[in-house]
């Protein structure tokens, strides 16, 4: 019998999907997803998790509560750095325990700890450990793991044809795994979308964000489609370096558009009762006021998040644009 693996569809998720993905099923495991948000799977997370934790972690409690009886394992890794002397925020270091002293009748948790701060061959060490649950073969896990790394690599050449990651996994899913040409994305202007993945992808909470812009005529980028070398270099301006890697992200992507004459707008968007977020938002307004008079919208979303008001704000940000460019 094949053993089965659940993947909830939340928070690191848009990031190393098709890592994960590749590595199990090159171990003989079925990988199981959490379905699409949707109301019920936020309500059922926001009773289940702890009250200070922000919408993101809430939602992934409830995609945990949509898997648990479906699988055999739940992957839930113990992020702590992806990146050499970065860190990742603290609530993924937390994510296993706050899991498993909340959420009751789990499935056993795989919550090996992924930390690359000071050496990347800690990766591999990361993966061996959970392969081991699966084969006692270091051979077989070698080869699950470059599966892994594989997968990732076309990941991220799909994201700089122009793919936005939701969008990359789907094409992978499809075998559409080698495209030579970028996406067709229609529209009379550019906006940036700067904002983590697990917000700005997830369509419910961000109440289908990327795809209202779309329809207003608008070509969407993000942070997913540019080079970790342009996200290093742009993000070095600080005077300080910047160590949580996802601020990062924000940041450099945010410095790279804004001096784009390709980028008409940047719309940051955030989570309520992020600490992070609500720094990396201002860093990017105050640069972006001193260096161009691009507009600049930020969004906050929690739980509570009206589609309508949403809406009215993005349609009167976009009008404003167009009025902009119409006058000069």
């Amino acid at each position: 019998m094949t053993v089965k693996v659940g993947i909830p569809r939340a928070l690191l998720f848009y990031y190393y999907f098709p890592m994960w993905n590749g590595f199990f099923r090159a171990l003989g495991a079925d990988v199981i997803l959490s379905s699409n948000t949707t109301k019920a799977i936020l309500d059922k997370g926001v009773r289940q998790s702890v009250d200070d934790a922000c919408l993101p972690v809430k939602l992934f409690f409830g995609h945990v509560l949509d898997l648990k009886d479906r699988v055999d394992y739940l992957f839930i890794p113990r992020m702590v750095s992806v990146e050499r002397k970065e860190y990742i925020c603290p609530k993924f270091l937390g994510l296993p325990d706050m899991i498993r002293y909340n959420v009751p009748d789990l499935p056993p948790i795989l919550d090996v700890t992924v930390n690359v701060s000071r050496s990347e061959k800690n990766l591999f060490k990361a993966f061996a450990e959970v392969g081991r649950v699966f084969t006692s073969n270091p051979r077989t896990i070698r080869k699950a793991y470059n599966r892994g790394i594989e997968e990732q690599e076309r990941f991220h050449r799909l994201n700089h044809l122009g793919y936005l990651p939701h969008e990359a996994i789907e094409q992978m899913g499809r075998g559409l795994l080698n495209q030579n040409h970028s996406p067709a994305r229609q529209g009379d202007m550019t906006i940036a979308l700067v904002g983590h993945g697990y917000n700005i992808y997830d369509s419910y909470i961000s109440m289908n964000l990327i795809q209202k812009l779309r329809d207003m005529g608008v070509r969407v980028v993000t942070p997913d489609n540019l080079t970790g070398t342009i996200i290093e270099e742009k993000s070095a301006e600080l005077p300080k370096k910047m160590f949580w890697t996802l601020g990062k992200r924000m940041i450099g992507s945010a410095f790279h558009y804004m001096r784009s004459d390709s980028i008409d707008g940047i719309i940051h968007v955030a989570s309520f009762g992020c600490g992070p977020d609500s720094f990396t938002g201002e860093i990017i307004e105050r640069h972006l006021r001193r260096r161009r008079n691009i507009p600049f919208l930020n969004l906050t979303i929690d739980e509570h998040t009206g589609e309508a008001g949403i809406i009215t704000r993005l349609e009167a940000y976009v009008d404003m644009i167009r009025l902009r460019r119409a006058a000069q």
